[in-house]
C-alpha cells in the first residue's frame, strides 16, 4: 500500500523531470549534463560574462527556498471560524512563505485574482525574516515574542526587502490562472526594483501598468526632498490571456448619455473615422456611399473637406443598420463641395451607444477615490478605534481592482492582509454585483505593541483583529446591502433571505500532524514517547484529516462525516475521497467503503486488524474500482 507524500511540490525535482523529458540526450547517469544543454540550445544561451542583469547578495538562495518542499500543514481552527460547513472563504494564520508552498497542490494555476499590501521598506527592521534551515521553527519563534521595529544595523537596507519578496512572488506566480493578474501595492523606497524583480518573474510583457492612488496626506520630513501623496500599485499578468475590464462611470460620464428610445439612454459617435489615420487611401474597403434618410449618398468627408473613412465596413455598418444603431442628423445649412466627384452631403451618420452594462477604460490615476483618512475611519466605524491599525488601505480602492480584474465565480488571493480590506472589498462586491467570488486572505499573527489601542481592546495579534474585522464586516453588508437569490425559475429576485458568502475558515500553520513526516523533531521523552505512533498526541483526527487534503491537493473540497460499523470516517468531496484514520479496519468496513466508490482511500498505516486485513483491504478496494489506496 503506497504511502502519501508528506511534503508541499518540490518544484526542483519537478524542474529537472521536465528538462530530462525534453531533453533527454543531455542526461548522463540520471543528472543533467548542463554542456550538452547549452550545445543543444545553440545561439538562445547567452555564455557572455557582460550581460544585463538584476542580482543582490541573497538572490540564488531565495530561489531555492521558493522551490524547497516543506512538510508543514494547515491546522483547522473552528473556534475562529465563521459558517464553517457552508463557507467557501479562507483565512489562514501563518507566515505566507509557508503558506503559499502549502496552497500549490490545490490552487496551482487556480487564482484569478493577487492584491498584496507587502510591508514597504523604511529601513527598519520587519518580521519577514526567513530561516533557510527550520522554517517553522522560525515562525514559531517570530509568533511567540514582541517583535519591535529598529533601525537596521546591518548594512543591507534593499537586500533584506528583496530576499523577503522575491521567493513569495515565485510561489504567487505559480497559483495565478492562465488570465490571471497580480496587483501589488508599493511606495517609491521599492517601486524601481519591485518593477525589476517582476519583469524577472512575471515577464516583461506581462507588465500591465503602475496604478497611481492619491492617499490624501503627504508624507516625508526631510525639506529637501520631495513628499509623497501617492502610494503605486504595480499590475503584471500571467500570460497575454488576461483581460483588463473596465470600471464603472462617473457623474461626468453618464452626462453625456443625454438622448433615449425605447432602449434608454444612450451617447452617439460619429460613424466618420476621426484621428490621423482617417483618409481614404488608408482603409479603401472603408469607404463607400451611405443611404441618408432622404435616398441620397453620403460620403465619408474629413473636418477640411478631404475623402475621408468610415470606422468600419460596409457589412459591419449594414449589421447595425439591422439592428437600428444608427441615427442621422442634418445639417441646416453647408457649402457646396465636391472632391474628386465626390458632393459633401448635409447629412452626418452616427453610431449610438447605449449607457446600460457600459464601462469606461482604466486609468493608471486613481484620484477620484477616498484617502486613507476614509479608510481608517471606516475601520473605527467597525472595530470602534480609528487608531486600531495603521494605514488600512481604502474598501473602494480594493473594490475597483476586484471589478477590473475578475470574473464572476474568481478565487481572489490576499498573503499581506492585514487589516482584511480584500476580503471587507470582495464582501461588498458580491453584494452588489450578484458575483460569487471566494478569498484567501493569509496573515501573520504578528503581535501587537502593549501599549497600542488594538491591545488595550483585546486583540493580541495582527491576525485577531483582521479576522474581527472581516466577520463585522460582513455582518454589516448583510444588513445594509442589496442581496439576491435564485428563485423557481433560475430568475434573480432581491431579497432580505440571502445567500451571500460572509463567512470564513481558519486555518492555523504549524508543524506536520504525523511523525513520521515530521524532520525537524528533537528527541526528548515526548518526542521519543509520541513515536511509536502515527499521529502526534496533541493533535486531532481533524488536523490529520485536513493535512492528508492538503498534500493530496483536495483541500477545497467540503468533508462530510460517515458512520461505518461504528467507526468515525470522512467523505472528500462527492466521491472523491474515504479518509479511514480508525484502528482496526477488517473486511466489514472495507466492504461499506467499497459500496460508496470513491475514487482514493486513505487509511492510517498501523489501522487495520492484522496484516492479511491490510493486504486485502487493498485487493479489494482496487477490485472495487477505487484508482488509489493510500496510507499515512
Amino acid at each position: 500500500m503506497d504511502k502519501i507524500n508528506g511534503t508541499s511540490v518540490d518544484f526542483e525535482s519537478e524542474n529537472i523531470e521536465k528538462v530530462k523529458e525534453l531533453f533527454p540526450n543531455a542526461v548522463t547517469e540520471g543528472k543533467i549534463d548542463f554542456d550538452v544543454l547549452r550545445t543543444i540550445l545553440g545561439d538562445e544561451v547567452d555564455a557572455s560574462k557582460e550581460k544585463y542583469q538584476f542580482t543582490w547578495r541573497g538572490k540564488a538562495a531565495s530561489i531555492k527556498l521558493a522551490q524547497s518542499p516543506s512538510s508543514a500543514t494547515l491546522r483547522p481552527c473552528k473556534e475562529k471560524s465563521k459558517d464553517w460547513d457552508t463557507t467557501e472563504n479562507l483565512y489562514i494564520e501563518g507566515d505566507n512563505l509557508e503558506v503559499l508552498k502549502q496552497l500549490q497542490k490545490t490552487y496551482f494555476g487556480r487564482i484569478k485574482m493577487i492584491y498584496i499590501d507587502p510591508p514597504y521598506n523604511t529601513g527598519n527592521d520587519f518580521v519577514y525574516k526567513d530561516d533557510f534551515k527550520e522554517a517553522i521553527d522560525n515562525y514559531k519563534t517570530i509568533t511567540n515574542q514582541q517583535v519591535k521595529s529598529r533601525p537596521d544595523s546591518s548594512g543591507r537596507y534593499h537586500t533584506n526587502w528583496l530576499n523577503m519578496i522575491y521567493p513569495r512572488l515565485m510561489l504567487a506566480r505559480n497559483l495565478l490562472s492562465k488570465d490571471g493578474a497580480i496587483f501589488i501595492s508599493i511606495d517609491d523606497n521599492e517601486l524601481q526594483n519591485l518593477l525589476k524583480i517582476c519583469d524577472e518573474i512575471f515577464g516583461e510583457n506581462n507588465f500591465v501598468g503602475t496604478i497611481s492612488r492619491a492617499t490624501g496626506t503627504t508624507t516625508g520630513q526631510d525639506a529637501n526632498k520631495i513628499g509623497s501623496s501617492l502610494d503605486y500599485c504595480v499590475v503584471y499578468s500571467k500570460s497575454d490571456a488576461f483581460s483588463l475590464k473596465g470600471i464603472d462611470m462617473d457623474a461626468k460620464d453618464i452626462k453625456r448619455f443625454n438622448e433615449h428610445d425605447e432602449n434608454g439612454p444612450y451617447s452617439t459617435l460619429q460613424l466618420r473615422k476621426t484621428g490621423n489615420a482617417d483618409r481614404r487611401e488608408d482603409r479603401p474597403n472603408m469607404f463607400f456611399a451611405v443611404k441618408a434618410p432622404d435616398g441620397t449618398d453620403v460620403y465619408p468627408f474629413g473636418p477640411t473637406n478631404y475623402l475621408s473613412r468610415w470606422r468600419m465596413s460596409r457589412e459591419s455598418y449594414n449589421d447595425l443598420v439591422e439592428k437600428n444603431m444608427i441615427v442621422w442628423k442634418e445639417n441646416l445649412v453647408i457649402d457646396e463641395v465636391v472632391v474628386e466627384g465626390y458632393k459633401k452631403s448635409k447629412w452626418t451618420p452616427y453610431v449610438k451607444y447605449y449607457l446600460e452594462g457600459r464601462t469606461k477604460q482604466v486609468s493608471n490615476l486613481f484620484q477620484d477615490i477616498e484617502g486613507n483618512k476614509k479608510a481608517s475611519i471606516v475601520l473605527k466605524e467597525l472595530l470602534g478605534s480609528k487608531g486600531i491599525f495603521d494605514n488600512p488601505k481604502p474598501v473602494e480602492f480594493m473594490y475597483r481592482l476586484i471589478q477590473i480584474a475578475t470574473d464572476d465565480d474568481s478565487i481572489v488571493l490576499d498573503f499581506f492582509s492585514g487589516s482584511g480590506t480584500t476580503a471587507h472589498a470582495l464582501m461588498k462586491y458580491n453584494s452588489e454585483r450578484n458575483t460569487n467570488l471566494s478569498f484567501i486572505m493569509v496573515q501573520l499573527p504578528e503581535l501587537v505593541s502593549e501599549d497600542s489601542d488594538a491591545y488595550k481592546m483585546g486583540f493580541r495579534t495582527i491576525a485577531d483583529i483582521g479576522e474581527v474585522r472581516i466577520d463585522k464586516a460582513g455582518e454589516r453588508i448583510l444588513a445594509d446591502g442589496i442581496h439576491y437569490k435564485e428563485n423557481a425559475n433560475n430568475s434573480q429576485t432581491t431579497s432580505n433571505e440571502s445567500t451571500l458568502d460572509v463567512g470564513f475558515k481558519v486555518f492555523v500553520l504549524d508543524s506536520t500532524n504525523i511523525n513520521p513526516w515530521d524532520n525537524t523533531t528533537e528527541y526528548t521523552e515526548q518526542t521519543i514517547l509520541e513515536s511509536s505512533t502515527v499521529f502526534k498526541l496533541d493533535r486531532s483526527k481533524e488536523d490529520v484529516l485536513f493535512e492528508i487534503m492538503l498534500k493530496y491537493g483536495v483541500f477545497d473540497q467540503p468533508t462530510k462525516y460517515l458512520d461505518i460499523n461504528g467507526k468515525t470516517m470522512y467523505k472528500v468531496g462527492k466521491r472523491h475521497m474515504i479518509v479511514c484514520l480508525e484502528d482496526m479496519i477488517d473486511d466489514s468496513d472495507i466492504n461499506e467503503i467499497c459500496k460508496l466508490r470513491p475514487r482514493v482511500v486513505v487509511f492510517k498505516e498501523d489501522g487495520f486488524k492484522d496484516d492479511n486485513a491490510k493486504i486485502n483491504a487493498e485487493y479489494n478496494l482496487k477490485k472495487s474500482g477505487v484508482e488509489e489506496v493510500k496510507c499515512i
